[in-house]
Formats: C-alpha cells, sequence, structure tokens
C-alpha cells in the first residue's frame, strides 16, 4: 500500500492561480445570456473560479488575401490598415475600438466576478499588414519569419497602443505576451490558424525593442513570454538570450512555457525543472497552454480527463509552474474520425452557432485542481506509481489545510494518508461521475480509489 506523507512532505513552489483562453471563440458568444452562463462556469463562484484570463490581440485579415478558412479562427483587429496612408509610423489608418467587441465584452463580464488578478493580451501573430505574405497564418515558405526586420517597429507600436487603450478603459493588463509559439512553421501550404516563425535571435531582437518602447511610455506591464510550444527544443536557446538581455530581464514579468508534446514524459519535467527553474529562483515561471495534442480521447470519456488532471499535477509538482492555464475554454465540436464522437480540445465544446454547448469531461478534471488550491497554496511533493498508473498530488492552502489530488489510470487500489486532520471530504471523478462529493466526515487514513477515477481529498483540522 502507498503511503501519503503530509507529516514529512517538503515545500516547493507557491502557486499564482489557473486560467484559459478566449483565444478561438469568444468572438462567436451569441447573446448575453450565453456569456453570462460561460463567465460563470470559468470564473465564477460556482464554476472553475480561475484567475487568469488571456485575451486574444487578433491580427485581423484580408478578405482578398485570407487562407483561413474557419471563421472561429480568424480575429477581428482593432487596426484600420488604409493602405493609401500607411506609412513607417503606420498611423494612417487609426484603431477601431469597436471592433472585437463581442470578446472585449466577455472579458469585461468576466472581470465583474472579482477573481480575476492577472490579464495578459497576447498575439499569434502581428497584423496581417505587417507581414512578408499579407497573412496572419504565417509565411509561404515553413520556418521563416513572417515579420519583416523593417516592420518590428511598426509591430511593437501597434501592440503597445492596444495596450495602453485597454489600460485607459480601465482592464488591469498585467502582461503582454507578442510572440506565441515561436519555434513551430506556421505557413507553408497548409494552414488554419494565426501564427507566426521566430527565430531565436529574432525573438531576442523582437523583446529587446518591446522593453525599449516600455520603458518609454513608462508602461508598468511586464513581459510574459516566449510561450515557448514545448520544454528544451529551442526553449533554451530562447532562456539564454532573453536572460543574457539587461533591458529585457528589467521588463520580464514570466518565462512561459506549453508543455505539449510530452503527455507521457514526466522525465522532461523533472529535467527542465532542475536545468532552468531550479538554478533560477528570482523568475517566476509559468505554464500557460495545454491541451491534448492531437485529442485521441472523445470530450465525454473519462480518459480525456486522466491524462489533463495527470498533466496539471506533473506540472505543477514536478514541472515547478506556478501556475496553470489551458488552451481554449471553448472548442468547435470536432468529429473528425467520423466516428459521432467528440474531439474538441476545449474545457466545454460547442456548435457553431453556440446553439447547444455543453461541459467536457476534462473540465471537472482542471476543477479538481483549480476549486480546491486558492492563490499562495504551497506544492508539495507527488508520488509516481508508473507500473499501476497512479499519480498522486499534494498541496497546502493558505488555510493549512492538506490537499491530494489522486489521478488513477490503473486499477482500485488503496492508499494510506497520514496528516494533522480531523476532518475529511472526498470528490471523485469516473466516467459516470463529475466532481461528486463522495464523503464529509470524520478523517480516515485508509482511502480506496477507484479504477481510472480522479480523487480529491481536502484535510484539514
Amino acid at each position: 500500500m502507498i503511503k501519503v506523507d503530509f507529516k514529512t512532505a517538503k515545500d516547493r513552489q507557491k502557486l499564482l492561480g489557473f486560467g484559459t483562453s478566449a483565444c478561438w471563440w469568444s468572438h462567436k458568444i451569441p447573446s448575453p445570456e450565453v456569456a453570462q452562463e460561460l463567465a460563470e462556469l470559468l470564473y465564477g463562484e460556482s464554476g472553475l473560479g480561475l484567475n487568469i484570463y488571456r485575451y486574444n490581440v487578433g491580427a485581423g485579415w484580408d478578405e482578398n488575401n485570407c487562407r483561413v478558412n474557419n471563421p472561429w479562427r480568424r480575429v477581428e483587429s482593432f487596426y484600420i490598415y488604409d493602405d493609401d496612408n500607411e506609412s513607417e509610423h503606420y498611423h494612417g489608418g487609426g484603431y477601431d475600438w469597436e471592433r472585437d467587441r463581442t470578446a472585449y465584452n466577455f472579458m469585461k463580464l468576466c472581470l465583474e466576478t472579482g477573481r480575476i488578478d492577472t490579464v495578459v493580451l497576447f498575439a499569434n501573430s502581428p497584423h496581417y499588414a505587417f507581414t512578408a505574405s499579407g497573412q496572419a497564418s504565417g509565411g509561404i515558405m515553413h520556418h521563416t519569419t513572417n515579420l519583416p526586420k523593417s516592420n518590428y517597429k511598426r509591430f511593437v507600436d501597434y501592440f503597445l497602443d492596444i495596450t495602453e487603450h485597454f489600460i485607459e478603459d480601465g482592464i488591469p493588463v498585467n502582461y503582454i505576451s507578442p510572440i506565441n509559439e515561436p519555434q513551430w512553421k506556421w505557413g507553408g501550404k497548409h494552414v488554419w490558424q494565426e501564427g507566426c516563425h521566430y527565430e531565436p535571435e529574432e525573438v531576442y531582437e523582437i523583446l529587446h525593442l518591446f522593453a525599449e518602447a516600455l520603458e518609454k511610455r513608462g508602461l508598468a506591464v511586464k513581459l510574459y513570454t516566449p510561450e515557448s510550444g514545448e520544454l528544451f527544443g529551442v526553449t533554451e536557446q530562447y532562456f539564454e538570450r532573453i536572460t543574457a538581455d539587461e533591458l529585457i530581464m528589467k521588463h520580464l514579468g514570466v518565462f512561459a512555457v506549453h508543455s505539449y508534446h510530452s503527455d507521457r514524459d514526466l522525465q522532461i519535467r523533472k529535467s527542465f525543472y532542475e536545468k532552468i527553474i531550479s538554478k533560477n529562483p528570482q523568475i517566476r515561471f509559468d505554464m500557460s497552454e495545454w491541451c491534448e495534442l492531437p485529442c485521441k480521447h472523445g470530450t465525454k470519456t473519462v480518459e480525456s480527463a486522466l491524462i489533463a488532471a495527470r498533466i496539471i499535477g506533473w506540472d505543477l509538482t514536478e514541472l515547478g509552474a506556478q501556475t496553470w492555464t489551458s488552451w481554449v475554454a471553448v472548442n468547435q465540436i470536432a468529429d473528425f474520425k467520423g466516428d459521432g464522437r467528440d474531439y474538441s480540445d476545449g474545457l466545454l465544446s460547442a456548435s457553431d452557432s453556440f446553439a447547444y454547448y455543453y461541459i467536457c469531461k476534462r473540465y471537472y478534471a482542471f476543477a479538481h485542481f483549480a476549486k480546491f488550491l486558492p492563490i499562495g497554496s504551497t506544492v508539495l511533493e507527488s508520488i509516481t506509481d508508473k507500473a499501476g498508473g497512479l499519480n498522486l498530488f499534494m498541496f497546502k492552502t493558505p488555510q493549512n489545510e492538506s490537499i491530494l489530488v489522486a489521478v488513477n489510470e490503473g486499477r482500485s487500489t488503496e492508499i494510506e494518508i497520514n496528516a494533522n486532520a480531523r476532518f475529511e471530504q472526498i470528490y471523485s471523478t469516473t466516467e459516470k461521475k463529475s466532481l461528486k462529493l463522495e464523503y464529509d466526515g470524520e478523517f480516515n487514513p485508509t482511502l480506496r480509489l477507484k479504477g481510472k477515477s480522479i480523487t480529491t481529498v481536502k484535510l484539514w483540522k
């Protein structure tokens, strides 16, 4: 029997919260009623109670030169492109702040919950008018930046103009993220969304210009970057170039990474922590984007929830992330296998018109962490039984509650808990149940975990 010992568990990092992205869906919300429901599910007290909001600064599109066919994947830009009056200072067109109004109003609605303390403005691509291809979906050639050097400053000024407007309008923007997953090819023959490739040196050059402009404008926002699309690979090169620049470091708020392409690799997280995070305690590290990729499990299956819960637990306890943010909160129903099952990658899944939408099973996996770990909670230790498919994640709240999240992908098993506790609550998710309160009473040190289940145990005196 595996023993979980809270009495001897060592403290690791403090948690600063959980979030999601409003990208690819919030501009499609059809009504105030649906908006209210979604805001409560994501940021409300009865929902996930998230505190991090990632707003996508859309790059717009030219109807005569756009290869992204899915309307959900095209986002209006506030910038008005005026080809007749464009100059190196790009002010010929100006801005229309009524654009992307549905998404903008939804963000404001979520802010009204009073729970959001972190707003990140992020861009998948510069405005299409600044790019070499005239498109926001990447360059014509693979692995080639779509932003000419001559337009670096135009991109910086445009992004900061938008940032300043948000702040003046009362949006508490903390961070700006002008680069997203720079290592991927984007562009080429097949495109499906906004994106822009940058080499490590190009990432450094653009971020340095952003740092200079932040100094000049006196903006208090910090850089949230580079939103690398995977652990290791060229991520180490990004880290080396960013941390070697004194001005960038002055304005760096978060070194953000995405934990894609390592869903079965626990060691890569441990290695990243040991090699980079543990040696740089002065830098905040966030896991700012993940979804099952590709989605091999239907959204209503417990398997989709199990993998999500395992990744969240690994990223917090082994990678050392201080926050964890899912990719999209909502995605389109995606029956790409033609078997009648939905393979959406969102926390919620919706029809194109939002006439029908529902909560995915992985939403509840996220809730097993987000609803029980308030800001300031401490990550303790984890226990992995690879052969048995069992992962146990230990935390402590600011109220000195002990929290255990058990992700059991194997058969039913028993564990023993050693903790200073008198009372206990147990919540579980299985194929048939979703975050159900199973027990509320006196502490029992022996716990039976059902097969293919997620269990959150809350212990207190």
